[in-house]
């Protein structure tokens, strides 16, 4: 109604995918170089992911989320970046284990970093990288005016050459001396030790937490068409059904059968494709189940939810979405045996 846009702003995009599932899946080494896998896989953490199905389905595979298998272990430790680089840290979690890491901060206004499969990300201003010394590239902010520049330095930890005593991993060292020598608050998960805080990081006093998924019930929920793929090919039907989920994320009362609201306050309408003489179809009415992990959530975690769900969803549906610490997000719903539909925002 309103035009209350920032047409300076960074303008966000939505990619929609529709993928079919091959026949059979090896769900110890899933394809996730290909989608709907890689969309998956792309976003190594998260700090919200929800899984949203029918009840129906949830009583089926409910084990799968409980007690150990549906939880896991992060922790927040306080460590500089010379630190992460230096002795037995070094050796047994990057060198040969492999770990998550990212750093506290705000993305685009201070120095920020994350450690993924052994490549350690900066994400630095220009005064402290031309400080640093180190080799980088710069970072755009499309439709942004009056920005000051940025660089990201991506440093491949696990390469032959990155041995104290070779002269780029010294020069690295010398950085985290001398420039990025701050102590900072981490988030931490062990992908090879999912369910414990082990290891050099101890000697860190790591704060250590269970991730466990938070269960909500939601009954009498009004539900558009996520069965008919042709309807959700469609970018306009598409984009409404991913409001409605994220209507399902908040628990809103909009999206409750019984809810009564005064259309003053607020206008919401459960998303329905239109049939061939134009009426809208009627939405389903059904007891959801939502559940939400917060934290330091790891993709290969997600991965092998995802796959137990899909089993058990069978000719039904289930949709996970998940947000993650740079403002991306996903949403992939898996319609049937083997269709799945995702939107990545950007």
């Amino acid at each position: 109604m309103f035009s209350i846009g920032n047409e300076n702003g960074p303008a966000s995009k939505c990619n929609f995918t529709h993928s079919v599932l091959p026949e059979h899946i090896d769900e110890s080494h899933p394809p996730t170089k290909k989608k709907p896998f890689a969309t998956i896989a792309e976003l190594p953490f998260a700090h919200t992911a929800n899984f949203i199905l029918p009840e129906s389905t949830y009583d089926a595979i409910k084990e799968q989320f409980e007690g150990d298998v549906g939880s896991f272990h992060y922790a927040r430790v306080y460590m500089t970046l010379g630190e992460i680089v230096d002795g037995d840290f070094f050796n047994d979690y990057i060198k040969t284990g492999n770990i998550l890491m990212i750093s506290e901060g705000r993305r685009g206004i201070d120095n920020t970093f994350c450690l993924r499969e052994g490549v350690l990300r900066l994400d630095l201003d220009r005064p402290t990288y031309e400080k640093c010394g180190l080799e980088g590239r710069p970072v755009r902010h499309p439709g942004r005016k009056h920005t000051k520049e940025r660089y990201a330095v991506e440093l491949e930890l696990r390469k032959p050459s990155m041995l104290h005593g070779k002269k780029g991993f010294e020069r690295i060292v010398w950085a985290f001396k001398n420039v990025l020598n701050h102590s900072l608050a981490w988030l931490f998960h062990d992908l090879n030790s999912p369910r414990d805080i082990k290891g050099p990081i101890l000697k860190h006093q790591p704060h250590s937490f269970t991730a466990k998924p938070e269960l909500a019930v939601m009954p009498h929920t009004k539900l558009p068409a996520l069965t008919s793929i042709p309807d959700l090919c469609d970018s306009e039907y598409g984009a409404e059904v991913l409001e409605w989920f994220g209507m399902v994320s908040l628990s809103s009362p909009r999206i409750n059968a019984g809810d009564s609201v005064d259309s003053f306050l607020s206008r919401y309408e459960v998303p329905m494709p239109y049939k061939r003489d134009g009426d809208p179809d009627s939405p389903a009415v059904e007891t959801l189940v939502r559940l939400r992990w917060r934290g330091l959530v790891p993709a290969p975690f997600l991965l092998r939810l995802w796959l137990a769900s899909r089993k058990a969803a069978g000719d039904g549906w289930m949709a996970l979405s998940v947000a993650g610490f740079r403002q991306d997000a996903y949403t992939m719903l898996g319609v049937g045996a083997r269709d799945v539909l995702a939107w990545e925002c950007k």
